[in-house]
């Protein structure tokens, strides 16, 4: 189709927009068609348009025909271009997307069309320039300029609870304290030494326990083989506790204690 060959790289100078056709014939400007573009950026602030890296910009161009007859919208499309400068010229920045709708406007009616457009680019003031492409009943292309203003580019904000940014938190987290616990265990412990432990706990342990001075292995009346009786011999009479000693006959045999 015809308008599918219009040179849409807008090639536009600092004072507007030149298109051609696949016969290479100029079109005719715009002001040969009684319409009225405005575009309007419902994402906009007070201090002007801003586009946001990686986020959608919708831009509303709103198109009333004021012609007899009615038109076609047959796309839109711009550009980004440095600001108007006095040392120089203007020069192309990026080219942006171009839409495609045919929509038949009838006389004496307006439509809002949304055109939809992302950049990527660093943070600067940039010239948005939008032109409109229409046709009339007769099939006779037209350009238009939807916007010419300065826009800022800016970055999307970011927010603490981003799981990116999340996720790099915990990463520099995980660094530092693998950081420190290697410094940690590779120099400051060496000026630290550690003391050996004693071995006087096994040594105590294997001593007799003894009771407010009193052996409770040798105790008054206790043969020395360890032996012991089930009571406290210490308030018994001494000759009670003491044992008579055996006398041996001369037969070698042993007599009986008396009694």
């Amino acid at each position: 189709m015809k308008f599918t060959i219009v040179i849409f790289a807008l090639a536009w100078s600092a004072t507007g927009a030149l298109a051609a056709t696949e016969d290479s014939e100029d079109a005719p400007p715009a002001q040969a068609l009684a319409i009225n573009i405005k575009t309007t950026f419902p994402a906009s602030e007070i201090f002007g348009t801003k586009l946001v890296n990686g986020q959608a910009t919708k831009a509303l161009v709103s198109v009333n025909n004021h012609e007899k007859e009615s038109i076609n919208v047959q796309m839109i499309g711009g550009a980004l271009w440095t600001p108007d400068l006095i040392s120089g010229p203007t020069q192309l920045v990026r080219n942006l997307s171009t839409q495609k709708f045919n929509v038949d406007i009838a006389a004496g009616e307006q439509k809002i069309l949304t055109y939809s457009f992302a950049t990527e680019l660093h943070p600067q003031d940039l010239r948005l320039n939008l032109v409109a492409v229409l046709k009339d009943s007769a099939g006779t292309m037209y350009t238009a300029q939807a916007f010419n203003e300065t826009v800022a580019i800016v970055e999307p904000d970011t927010s603490i609870f981003d799981p990116q940014i999340i996720f790099l938190y915990l990463m520099l987290a995980a660094l530092f304290v693998g950081t420190v616990y290697f410094i940690y265990s590779t120099w400051i412990t060496t000026f630290f030494p550690q003391a050996k432990k004693s071995r006087s706990g096994k040594s105590d342990r294997s001593k007799p326990a003894k009771k407010e001075g009193v052996d409770l292995t040798a105790r008054d009346g206790q043969v020395a083989t360890g032996k012991t009786s089930g009571y406290d011999e210490s308030w018994l009479p001494e000759g009670h506790i003491k044992r008579p000693e055996q006398k041996r006959s001369k037969s070698g045999t042993p007599k009986k204690a008396s009694t």
